[in-house]
């Protein structure tokens, strides 16, 4: 199946080239995995899938870019999918900008080296790789500095707020401490002092723990095992009654550790955002995985949304115009949300060729990855 981000299930307009490109994606993926792993630090130490994160979609991209009958020009045309795995990195990983970068230019180095004697990519080809993996390097890199900036101010925040308190009863005691006519009054005096001077220093360990964790607040998540395809039928039926939308659907029975209700929930979103703002054509909704991950995708035709519009969509209280009536409103926010709360992410793709994509990229197992609430049910699988 190709993984593209603009849900082409079909292999539509792909040429040749770009389907024997395809042909090695796994071969490819499993090879660049490896170098990362022995290449860069602290690659070995992240399971598999928050490693590969968005790259397979990435790569079949690029197999859609080296098709003349395909609109995308490179694998970062008409989608986020770039910037959202430098989100994802920032968010999930140790990794610096530098690394990023030095993933990517291990990808180029696996693709050189699977192609090899099997595929004859001439210099316009690898024209278009270059210009991708380049592109996806600067949007991804962009993200990745956008995040660690927002964490900086909300670090900056907490400092100036929460640090007042402690830091005015010790500049207090110590004054106390001078002028105390009494070894009693010092002692108390010190005492608070020694304190604050605590709740200082777990302050400082947990704001250090917030630099080196994966950055954002979870949703409250409820983890239970369920197929995928299964929660797509349930939301089909709901919306399959008389007179209602009819969805169009390709599942994969994946078995995977998720909240349903969130899920359910961001899934909904996405049909009625697609249902709304479409032409009127099926919604189809698709299901598969790949190493690790879960790929479920929405999408629709009709009026596509701007690239630069990529990113202000996910924000609370964004619209698409001010016309009240067009837009995508407040579900889209949610949806990422639910998405990053499960260990992962959701980009989106939009062309007037292809359609709008909004595509929920996530762990089979996000156990490892989420911090469950209380009801969770935690169970071996």
């Amino acid at each position: 199946m190709n993984l593209a981000t603009d849900q082409n299930l079909a292999d539509d307009g792909l040429s040749d080239t770009g389907r024997k490109f395809v042909a090695l994606r796994d071969s490819t993926i499993a090879r660049w995995e490896r170098e990362i792993r022995s290449r860069i630090d602290g690659a070995d130490e992240l399971r598999s899938p928050v490693l590969t994160n968005t790259i397979p979609a990435f790569f079949d991209n690029i197999a859609e870019a080296l098709s003349p009958g395909h609109n995308r020009r490179d694998a970062t045309s008409n989608t986020n999918a770039a910037a959202v795995h430098g989100g994802e990195r920032a968010r999930m990983t140790s990794f610096s900008p530098d690394q990023v970068i030095h993933e990517y230019q291990i990808l180029r180095e696996s693709i050189a080296a699977e192609a090899s004697g099997k595929i004859d990519l001439t210099a316009s080809d690898w024209a278009i790789i270059d210009r991708s993996i380049n592109r996806a390097v600067r949007e991804a890199v962009r993200e990745f500095v956008s995040i660690q900036d927002d964490l900086r101010r909300k670090l900056a925040a907490a400092l100036s707020h929460d640090m007042r308190t402690p830091l005015a009863v010790i500049l207090n005691g110590a004054e106390v401490v001078q002028m105390a006519p009494d070894l009693a009054m010092a002692q108390r005096a010190a005492a608070k002092i020694s304190n604050n001077a605590i709740r200082l220093k777990d302050m400082m360990e947990e704001l250090l723990d917030a630099l080196t964790s994966k950055g954002g607040d979870q949703l409250p998540m409820t983890l239970s095992s369920f197929d995928i395809a299964d929660l797509v039928d349930d939301v089909a039926v709901s919306y399959g009654q008389p007179g209602g939308m009819k969805l169009d659907t390709s599942l994969e029975p994946v078995e995977g550790f998720w909240c349903r209700g969130s899920l359910r929930r961001a899934l909904e979103n996405l049909i009625n955002n697609a249902s709304k703002y479409g032409d009127g054509a099926k919604v189809r909704v698709a299901a598969t995985q790949t190493r690790g991950r879960l790929m479920l995708s929405v999408r629709n035709t009709g009026e596509p949304i701007p690239k630069e519009r990529h990113g202000a969509i996910f924000d609370y209280l964004t619209r698409e115009r001010a016309d009240a009536t067009v837009g995508w409103g407040v579900g889209l926010p949610f949806v990422k949300r639910v998405a990053e709360s499960h260990g992962g992410s959701v980009a989106v793709d939009s062309s007037l060729e292809t359609g709008t994509t909004f595509l929920i990229d996530i762990p089979v197992d996000c156990r490892p990855y989420v911090v469950p609430s209380s009801g969770s049910a935690d169970r071996a699988g």
